[in-house]
């Protein structure tokens, strides 16, 4: 919208109320659904992270189990190295 200003139109009043008007008009943030930044930048972890986080517990049970019980580093390495191929199976199937 153009404004013409000719001569004495333009009074303080209608300043004024130009002013109140446009500022009306401006859009503010609603704050009722918004979200913390924290909240915003989370980072949502892939299902391989999930299932790799899930195999390191897995294993280092196993391994507390496998000290108790007396076993050797051999059948750790053994046992580890099925699930590492597994996991690479899965990271080829998501790509």
């Amino acid at each position: 919208m153009k404004r013409l200003a000719v001569g004495s139109m333009m009074t303080a009043e209608y300043n004024e109320w130009w002013v109140r008007r446009i500022n009306d008009n401006i859009l503010k943030p609603s704050y009722e659904n918004s979200q913390s930044i924290e909240e915003h930048l989370r980072v949502v972890p892939f299902e391989l992270e999930i299932r790799k986080q899930d195999f390191e517990r897995r294993n280092a049970e196993l391994e507390k189990k496998d000290r108790a019980n007396g076993r050797g580093k051999y059948e750790l390495e053994i046992r580890r190295g099925c699930s590492e191929t597994r996991c690479r199976k899965i990271k080829k199937r998501e790509r």
